[in-house]
């Protein structure tokens, strides 16, 4: 949910822990991702600016980051003394946090479950940035809440979708000058 609704990369969904996010005020901070370089797992600071900014969490992500706190709690109990306290928002049976090559396996197995077409995990950020876009949201904010740091990097990537947006304005001005014309 959090990949599509504020395009997180994958690291930074699994580098996501609880002191960072604020339920109640609806706010996330992204200030860790967790990568996989040459076989050994590893935290970093996020890139870009998200290590500096403060998200609005979308309504939409409070229910299910609430049902995951409770399932935590819940593998907390059942794993009593094996329990390694990480502070991680996704985590193993044990509190773990979850290595980064594990991740796409259960998007995928959730994907399946609910009879959704498989996907990257990155495509959900693209669809994020689509969506955004398509919805005419300026691109500056964009390339916010994408954590991008240059403009340039988000119009590139994105370029299709502006092109669209283009054409259905440019469309939509036709069609109301047509009809305009038509009744003088």
């Amino acid at each position: 949910m959090l990949s599509i609704a504020l395009g997180l990369r994958r690291g930074e969904v699994i580098g996501l822990r609880w002191q960072d996010v604020d339920l109640d005020k609806r706010e996330i901070r992204i200030r860790k991702q967790r990568q996989r370089v040459g076989g050994e797992a590893y935290e970093d600071d996020a890139k870009g600016r998200r290590r500096r900014q403060v998200l609005p969490l979308p309504a939409i992500c409070v229910a299910p980051l609430r049902y995951q706190r409770m399932r935590q709690t819940a593998m907390r109990e059942r794993a009593g003394d094996r329990w390694e306290e990480s502070g991680h928002v996704f985590t193993t049976r044990t509190g773990r946090p979850i290595e980064p090559r594990n991740v796409y396996r259960s998007f995928t197995r959730v994907a399946k479950n609910a009879d959704l077409r498989v996907i990257r995990l990155h495509d959900a950020r693209h669809g994020c940035a689509t969506l955004l876009t398509a919805a005419g949201v300026a691109p500056r904010v964009v390339m916010e809440i994408l954590g991008h740091s240059q403009i340039a990097v988000t119009m590139n990537v994105y370029a299709h979708v502006v092109q669209d947006t283009q054409r259905e304005a440019v469309s939509h001005m036709d069609r109301l000058l047509t009809r305009r014309l038509q009744r003088e």
